[in-house]
């Protein structure tokens, strides 16, 4: 590791400020709907890779190149952008109307009372399943909506329930954007993070539950109406869950859930022949901004590190969080502060990866629990921003259906984002790690 040198760290910098900046100016300034989502990240991260390489005048160009190319040449890195592409490739055949069934399916077998209850338990599953919190809110919040319509229940609660529901598998699915990058980016193995993370989120999930039956209760509430609904096509997600909760290799589990897809939503007649080779080509083509983000990451923290960006700021974390629980929570911070500043989690991890692992080794936090922190605090932010694509994404489709919700009646329902940040520091704070990591 060099000397610190605070002024390697610019281009992060430089980075948060542009992509901050214009997303308030085209959100807010422009009024333009979802503005955040519009700024090109990718052009963003070449514009501070350029200037990293503007620094550091004592290594010359190609010297810099290769430094890049050792970064991006990492076997995590390489790991994870295989992940993201065959994770795009199994949502690209199984399709999401699959996800749909299984809502309307266990809506069509409970009393109205409990719908909230059980759509926050769809969400969680369906989010589980699928690896994506905005595919979940853009399929569920249409039916929650009609829930909060056709019942009486308020529509903030419906909809608040679907988006913290959503964050529950966004951070715990195996085929998950974020799950790939924290495990990718420290090395441990998904069923480890899986292990370390369920144990911190159950406490949060429960209780959401039981808050969300607590005012179900008090609702006079009419009967639910549901639509059609082919159980079958859950199967390829079930059979990607189980294989990954067992342990076996992350690679073999999705490519047994592609092949199951494929025989599955073929045979049943769900899609044409024309139509699943579309949407596999769409499924990665939906990955490959994620993908090169990944990739730029990492060539613009290797010129960071050999500038000495990562000391200057290990040194500044150490002087405000003393010893290891209190180096866990600067962890979450630094990727919660990515968020906020990105308004994309899987962005903020691949941007804090390299960041925690040096952070990882300075305090004996071990893989599993630093990729753990990561993806926990990521999607805890990430959940409550009002500016955010899970946010945006819950209100544009609450709109389409005729109705007006803000973002921060919405963020008054979010129990489980809340619920989890509490469970976090008390098994960061107070719970011995051993318990944690058995």
């Amino acid at each position: 590791m060099k000397k610190g040198n605070v002024w390697a760290l610019l281009p992060i910098g430089i980075f948060v400020v542009l992509y901050l900046s214009l997303g308030i100016i085209f959100e807010y300034g422009m009024k333009i709907p979802s503005g955040f989502s519009i700024v090109p990240v990718i052009v963003v991260f070449l514009v501070a890779i350029l200037l990293a390489c503007l620094q550091n005048r004592a290594l010359s160009f190609d010297e810099k190149l290769e430094i890049m190319g050792r970064g991006v040449g990492d076997k995590n890195v390489i790991t994870m952008l295989l992940i993201f592409l065959l994770a795009g490739i199994f949502v690209g055949v199984v399709g999401r109307e699959s996800a749909q069934s299984v809502a309307h399916f266990v809506l069509s077998i409970v009393p109205p009372q409990l719908a909230v209850c059980v759509i926050f338990l769809v969400s969680c599953f369906v989010s589980t399943a699928m690896g994506t919190s905005v595919g979940t809110i853009k399929l569920l919040t249409p039916i929650a909506v009609n829930i909060a319509l056709i019942s009486g229940f308020p529509l903030a609660l419906c909809v608040g329930t679907v988006v913290g529901g959503a964050m529950f598998g966004d951070n715990l699915s195996f085929v998950s954007d974020t799950t790939i990058a924290a495990c990718g980016g420290q090395g441990c193995s998904m069923r480890d993070k899986f292990k370390t993370n369920f144990i911190i989120v159950l406490p949060a999930a429960v209780l959401t539950l039981l808050l969300i039956l607590i005012l179900s209760l008090r609702a006079d509430i009419k009967p639910i109406v549901t639509e059609d609904y082919k159980l079958i096509q859950i199967l390829p997600y079930l059979l990607v869950l189980i294989l990954s909760i067992i342990g076996i290799n992350v690679f073999i589990s999705l490519m047994a859930g592609i092949v199951a897809g494929s025989v599955i939503m073929l045979s049943t007649g769900a899609v044409s022949f024309s139509g699943f080779i579309s949407g596999m080509g769409a499924g990665v083509s939906g990955m490959f901004e994620t993908a090169m983000v990944a990739i730029l990451v990492s060539a613009l923290c290797a010129l960071i590190r050999e500038a000495g960006g990562f000391r200057a700021l290990l040194s500044g974390i150490r002087r405000v969080f003393r010893g290891k629980r209190a180096g866990q929570l600067g962890m979450g911070l630094l990727v919660g502060l990515m968020d906020v500043a990105t308004a994309n989690n899987t962005v903020a991890i691949v941007t804090a990866n390299p960041i925690a692992s040096e952070m990882a080794k300075d305090y004996g936090i071990s893989p599993r629990k630093t990729a753990s922190i990561l993806d926990t605090f990521s999607c805890i932010f990430q959940g409550i921003l009002p500016y955010g694509a899970q946010m945006l994404t819950a209100l544009t489709e609450v709109h389409k259906a005729g109705f007006s919700l803000s973002a921060f009646q919405v963020i008054g329902n979010l129990f489980y984002p809340m619920l989890l940040l509490l469970s976090s520091l008390v098994f960061m704070f107070l719970v011995p790690e051993k318990k944690i990591e058995k």
